[in-house]
């Protein structure tokens, strides 16, 4: 009598776990992009002097083709809930024709599983080496995406395991050279518009003063001068530390001249104890947990901030033509 083989219950289970796995990164990049299209700052919790989600949120490589990032992670994950769940609720009398939209579905899940995983490990790379940023909401959508990856292999009896290697192959190449492509000018240290790059990590002999940091050596334009008015207009407040090298490069963006303005009127607020002009007490009672940190219209934004963001969230209508850019 021959037995007949059980099916693995990973085999009965994979599409539910697929859809709930990928349900979860649809709710993470969901809530990422409903953060960045109306201007608010993403919860995270970042160590002083440290980059965190807000600072990767703002970032180049933040947008795609002029939108959120977010977004498009958004729409990857939707489509593999979607791909996971077609056979389970389309219900067809034809087992042949169910068996076809198993393989199809299957085969969509296993090149979006790779794209999506490759697309990842891309962007761990400018996590780690280019910001050198602790995003948890990246990391978990990375950790998605592998298992999704891992999931769709041994979801299911692949006849032709040269099928998985020829489309990891194919899916793998075509999504590197589309990711390399669309990023290819963020490195630059100029963009289109010429705006110049700003980053600042001094050096063992640069020792900030703690009555005002290191020197700023920017000069600000009129554009950056009119939005320095603009922030002191609707009451905006930057919480900062003077010994804080992501608070230097927030000057740097503005420029000695903007910044100026942002400081005769007490729109800088010193956090750090040992320096003159300290107000630790203001920002404890603010609850700042990271530097620098903006305040507006009671809203917080963590990280260094570009001045096209800043314009953005107060409404400023002014030029635009920014130098610098983070």
């Amino acid at each position: 009598m021959i037995r007949r083989r059980s099916t693995p219950w990973i085999h009965k289970w994979s599409r539910p776990i697929i859809a709930a796995i990928a349900g979860c990164g649809a709710l993470v990049t969901g809530y990422l992009t409903i953060e960045k299209l109306t201007g608010g700052s993403a919860a995270c919790i970042a160590q002083a002097g440290s980059k965190g989600c807000n600072d990767v949120l703002t970032s180049a490589w933040a947008t795609v083709f002029g939108q959120p990032l977010a977004l498009f992670g958004f729409l990857a994950y939707t489509g593999m809930v979607i791909l996971a769940l077609a056979p389970l609720v389309v219900k067809s009398e034809e087992s042949n024709q169910r068996r076809q939209i198993e393989n199809w579905t299957w085969l969509l899940l296993l090149a979006g599983a790779i794209a999506m995983s490759v697309f990842s490990g891309y962007l761990m790379y400018v996590l780690a080496f280019q910001l050198q940023a602790f995003c948890p909401y990246c990391i978990a959508s990375a950790l998605f995406s592998v298992s999704l990856l891992v999931l769709t292999i041994i979801g299911r009896t692949w006849e032709d395991v040269g099928q998985i290697l020829f489309t990891a192959i194919i899916v793998g190449m075509v999504t590197l050279i589309g990711t390399l492509g669309v990023y290819a000018g963020v490195n630059q240290s100029t963009t289109t518009s010429g705006q110049e790059k700003i980053s600042f990590t001094p050096t063992p002999t640069q020792t900030p003063n703690p009555e005002f940091g290191w020197e700023i050596t920017t000069t600000s334009s009129e554009a950056e001068i009119a939005l320095a008015k603009h922030l002191v207009k609707v009451g905006a407040k930057e919480y900062v530390a003077y010994w804080c090298p992501h608070c230097h490069e927030q000057k740097l963006i503005f420029g000695k001249e903007a910044y100026q303005i942002l400081k005769d009127n007490n729109v800088p607020i010193e956090c750090a104890g040992d320096s003159p002009q300290g107000k630790p007490e203001l920002c404890q009672a603010a609850k700042i947990q990271a530097f620098p940190t903006w305040i507006i219209n009671g809203q917080s934004y963590s990280g260094v901030q570009n001045l096209t963001e800043l314009a953005k969230i107060t409404g400023y209508t002014g030029p635009t033509n920014f130098k610098y850019f983070k």
